[in-house]
């Protein structure tokens, strides 16, 4: 191949791997997964798992590069003892469109010995032609084991196969072993069963690898490493403590820059952060890294409103209205500018959340929640809080902003 070619490939296959590392990843419930290039060396995935207790099987599920084929059994349906023995049956000389594959001669699990079996070198259906797989109880005879889903072009083509040849013989094979040899009853299309001795992790991993497909080449271990829960609990102290400084900081600002309206603002940014705060209990959700700096960006936002609101009062103050005249105006020319931000903010951590993974969606989630209470508390509940001050002022008494 042209390095050029071969260059493009290896792209290629890097990021289909990560997107069925992703897919995987994604239906074991990890929260906040990142699987993203690694930009120290070749061809190299970097995967941060939160929170998984189950490691070797984490790292078993994200390895396998097991592909389910369904191939044509071209030699005798209950194997051969030996490769030699398999060979012999051909006169010595296996044909190029055959092949010899190892696995078990009954059920999907192994019966203590080693067989050999004869099948076509070409799949039937395999790796993305299934669409879905989903586990099924156990049977009368005690097996469990997977129902799945062809695609379109896989089902009409098992569908073809499958109506030619009632009575031949197929292979399932996984991993380039033969997990089970079935007898064509019937014109199968797009749906059908695996079943065998299962348990039930193997089922849910079975299924998990079918619906993810097979990964486009093998994936070799280069390092290793856990991060204790102390030290993440550690990161996240500090998270908090730098939240909690910054919204003090921003608090007695605006109590020295705005004086008595500091008051009111600093009410509006309290209430925006038990609101926000309030929702992420209610949902459940977790307050990760990412989380609190959506927190803390939300805090400065919540500032900027005030800012603006507060600036356009005293514009109109400036302008010798009254303290009603001027609150009112100053929120009435002050709304469009905040809702213009807080929407356009919005609609890009929207587009975050849609299209980003693991802490990028977490930040967004925030901001988008912390967003639209500031736009609650910056305009109407300051609304309410400066309406209720100026209406128990005196006549002449001027407004402390």
């Amino acid at each position: 191949m042209k390095p050029s070619q071969l260059t493009e490939l290896e792209a290629k296959t890097v990021d289909q791997a990560i997107d069925t590392i992703r897919d995987r990843v994604d239906q074991l419930g990890v929260s906040e997964p990142v699987i993203a290039h690694y930009g120290l060396g070749d061809n190299q995935i970097l995967v941060e798992l939160p929170g998984v207790s189950d490691l070797n099987r984490v790292r078993d599920i994200i390895q396998s590069t097991s592909r389910l084929e369904v191939h044509e059994v071209a030699g005798n349906s209950a194997g051969y003892a030996s490769e030699q023995e398999a060979l012999a049956s051909l006169g010595g000389t296996l044909p190029p469109d055959e092949e010899l594959l190892h696995g078990d001669s009954q059920g999907l699990v192994s019966d203590g010995q080693d067989h050999v079996f004869l099948v076509k070198r070409v799949s039937i259906v395999g790796g993305r032609d299934f669409r879905d797989a989903s586990a099924i109880g156990v049977n009368d005879s005690g097996r469990q084991g997977v129902n799945f889903v062809l695609t379109n072009a896989g089902g009409e083509r098992f569908y073809d196969y499958t109506s030619s040849h009632v009575g031949s013989y197929m292979a399932i094979t996984m991993g380039d072993r033969v997990k089970n040899v079935a007898v064509i009853k019937g014109a199968i299309r797009d749906q059908g069963q695996i079943e065998g001795q299962f348990s039930k992790q193997q089922i849910d991993d079975l299924s998990l690898t079918l619906r993810t497909g097979a990964l486009p080449a093998s994936i070799i271990p280069i390092e290793e490493r856990t991060v204790g829960a102390s030290l993440g609990a550690d990161s996240i102290r500090q998270g908090v403590i730098a939240a909690v400084t910054g919204m003090l900081a921003v608090m007695v600002f605006m109590l020295i820059y705005y004086r008595g309206s500091g008051i009111n603002a600093d009410l509006a940014l309290f209430l925006n952060l038990v609101i926000l705060l309030g929702f992420m209990g209610f949902s459940h959700a977790t307050l990760t890294l990412p989380g609190i700096a959506g927190v803390i960006l939300t805090i400065g936002m919540g500032v900027d409103s005030n800012v603006l609101i507060f600036e356009r009062i005293r514009e109109e103050m400036r302008a010798g209205k009254g303290p009603a005249q001027a609150v009112d105006q100053g929120f009435a020319h002050a709304w469009t500018a905040i809702f213009d931000t807080h929407v356009t903010t919005i609609v890009s951590a929207a587009i975050l959340f849609m299209f980003g993974t693991g802490p990028v969606k977490g930040f967004a989630t925030t901001l988008v929640v912390g967003l639209i209470a500031n736009l609650f508390t910056a305009v109407f509940v300051s609304r309410v809080i400066f309406d209720s001050h100026v209406n128990h002022k005196l006549v002449g008494q001027k407004l402390s902003i």
